[in-house]
């Protein structure tokens, strides 16, 4: 990643979640040059959770969005969205606060996900007297056996019960296919046609109704149907989990940390202030790639250090910086309480990562 480097890094306190304006903005044009049009685009915010970049989205048509949390979803709301899908079936107090949202963002048109007939009860009960009945998706699985419903007479038969509830009007169907992630492109392919053909044979059966699908490594697939929205999330910042494993996707990377040296201990050892409170530890080591580092043996990880062992040890002192480039963005930026914008080779100034938060104001 060249031209990462800050002139004025000795300002920014480290460990820094950094991102970068200038490789956002291509990430966003080419996710709209892929689909042809940006209504067709329903991005994942749990990516950045920030307002900044939300308002990066709208800017080149991209109205739509999906998110995991009420958090998230109003943030979205705030920075001006004219859809939010909350990608989550609420359950508890959550169906009540996105009721409440419904009516703190008049303009925002809000939807959420269903897979079972009593929380769809429970949703269309709160609804029931709402301006507006709240628009649902049946969630379907399609392989990943997370959430949803398998693909069959059963979900047409929800789909149907789920039709009749006042409060909630259906608005398709979701389906996401996080586990078709080979690196191999004509592989995916493959998984992925047999995944859909069972989606697509229940959407014919139900008259066709519109279809939000994908994440970021079927999102090519998905984007030249025409039939659906596409929802990556990744795209937008990238990481070196994906960027390794998927070269047929064409993201840059947009988002590193800031780290540096606080101890030497040992000749060819260098610790950093880098532990996996400032870097998602949900995968396996090195969750963070040394940009000046590449070929480092990470030997310890903890919880505010990061222990390397290279034969480059002497050219690093105490207090030297260097760049990571995280294996997984999303819950590392969610480590961040913001990040730091560096514009023209310089940090500029800070953007909240505000839905990092379980709850703002609702």
């Amino acid at each position: 990643m060249a031209g990462h480097r800050m002139a004025n890094e000795a300002d920014v306190p480290s460990p820094a979640l950094l991102v970068y304006p200038d490789r956002i903005a291509a990430n966003l044009a080419r996710m709209v040059a892929m689909v042809g049009n940006p209504a067709r685009l329903r991005p994942h915010v749990k990516t950045h959770k920030m307002a900044e970049v939300v308002r990066m989205h709208l800017a080149v048509g991209i109205r739509k969005f999906k998110c995991a949390t009420i958090a998230e979803a109003e943030m979205t709301a705030a920075a001006g969205a004219d859809e939010v899908l909350l990608a989550y079936q609420p359950v508890g107090p959550n169906i009540a606060r996105l009721r409440q949202l419904t009516e703190k963002f008049a303009r925002t048109r809000f939807a959420a996900l269903c897979d079972d007939d009593g929380a769809g009860v429970a949703m269309a009960a709160a609804f029931a007297d709402a301006p507006h009945p709240l628009a649902v998706y049946l969630d379907i699985d399609c392989g990943h056996a997370r959430t949803g419903i398998v693909p069959g007479a059963g979900a047409a038969e929800c789909y149907a019960r789920l039709s009749t509830l006042r409060g909630i009007t259906m608005a398709g169907l979701h389906v996401y296919d996080g586990h078709l992630h080979d690196s191999d492109p004509s592989l995916r392919r493959k998984n992925w046609e047999a995944a859909f053909a069972p989606v697509d044979a229940l959407r014919r059966q139900l008259g066709m109704p519109p279809m939000v699908a994908g994440g970021s490594p079927t999102f090519p697939l998905h984007a030249a149907c025409t039939d659906r929205e596409c929802s990556p999330g990744t795209t937008v910042l990238w990481d070196f989990g994906y960027g390794d494993k998927l070269a047929d996707v064409p993201c840059q990377h947009a988002a590193l940390l800031l780290t540096r040296v606080i101890s030497r201990p040992g000749r060819n050892r260098l610790c950093l202030d880098l532990g996996y409170k400032a870097v998602s530890a949900d995968k396996a080591p090195p969750r963070a790639r040394l940009l000046e580092l590449p070929d480092a043996v990470h030997v310890v990880h903890n919880e505010e250090h990061l222990v390397v062992e290279t034969p480059r040890a002497a050219e690093f002192a105490v207090g030297a910086c260097l760049y990571a480039l995280p294996a997984h963005i999303c819950p590392t930026v969610s480590l961040h309480d913001e990040a730091v914008v560096v514009r023209e080779g310089r940090a500029a100034e800070r953007w909240a990562v505000t839905a990092r938060r379980r709850q703002l104001t609702v």
